[in-house]
């Protein structure tokens, strides 16, 4: 898998009000799975300016490949636009491939000014096209910024991902597999894990506990290259037969 690393920004107050509930992680990570990519790290935030504008130049700074949803329409709360703006030092400007696109969308030159805001854009900025409205988003320093309804920002970012990083895919490169141990606790095996990781850093090896009426149980699972999966886990297995814990296959279903 490519070294680089992708991120998510999810913008809105709604999200941190509970009033409605992200969907754009779990997409995304659907999206990068299929292309044998991962997403590395994410951050919910509020429509707060000053919040925005710290996150994207921290962004902006870490040379990762950055999604961000919402924020970008023409009310007053949508500040994505201009807080991308300063982060970068750059003034906000109307696109001529964003004006074309709402003439395109409304058949003609765009009237009043409060449409032509959601093409005004930090200076250097490309369009992402939109399949839905052709209000498109916009793209710079690797920052990719989309709305936040999911049926346009989602054939937003996998334009994003087949137009701009085709070269990076590997889909099937990388796999999990898990097991169930059974009468487990965590600390009958943090030795264990320390060596594992240790001799096999290519792999991400997790541990989930967990107490049912039966007694205790661990889910140890392994996740990395194809490759190298199915002999790690080999390893693991017989290294908790060593214990003297019995263990069962976990089927791995992503959450919907």
């Amino acid at each position: 898998m490519s070294a680089r690393r992708f991120g998510l920004i999810v913008i809105g107050d709604e999200l941190l009000s509970g009033k409605r509930r992200d969907k754009h992680f779990p997409k995304l990570v659907e999206l990068l799975g299929a292309r044998g990519l991962e997403l590395e790290w994410v951050r919910f935030i509020s429509d707060d300016a000053a919040l925005i504008e710290q996150t994207l130049r921290e962004t902006l700074a870490g040379g990762d490949i950055v999604f961000s949803c919402g924020g970008i329409g023409a009310t007053p709360d949508d500040r994505t636009r201009a807080c991308a703006a300063a982060a970068l030092g750059v003034p906000l400007e109307r696109h001529p491939d964003g004006v074309a696109e709402l003439e395109a969308r409304f058949g003609g030159p765009v009237t009043p000014d409060q449409r032509l805001r959601l093409v005004e854009f930090p200076q250097g900025a490309a369009i992402i096209p939109n399949p839905v409205n052709r209000v498109p988003g916009f793209s710079i320093r690797e920052h990719y910024f989309v709305p936040g309804f999911p049926n346009m920002a989602w054939p937003m970012m996998e334009w994003v991902l087949d137009h701009h990083y085709a070269h990076l895919h590997a889909p099937g490169s990388r796999t999990e597999q898990a097991i169930s141990v059974d009468g487990a606790r965590e600390s009958d095996v943090i030795p264990l894990m320390e060596r594992f990781v240790s001799a096999h850093p290519d792999l991400k090896l997790s541990c989930l506990p967990s107490t049912e009426p039966q007694g205790y149980r661990l889910e140890l699972g392994l996740r990395g290259p194809t490759e190298a999966v199915t002999p790690g886990m080999e390893e693991l297995r017989a290294e908790v037969e060593r214990l003297g814990f019995p263990w069962t296959p976990v089927e791995i279903v992503p959450e919907q």
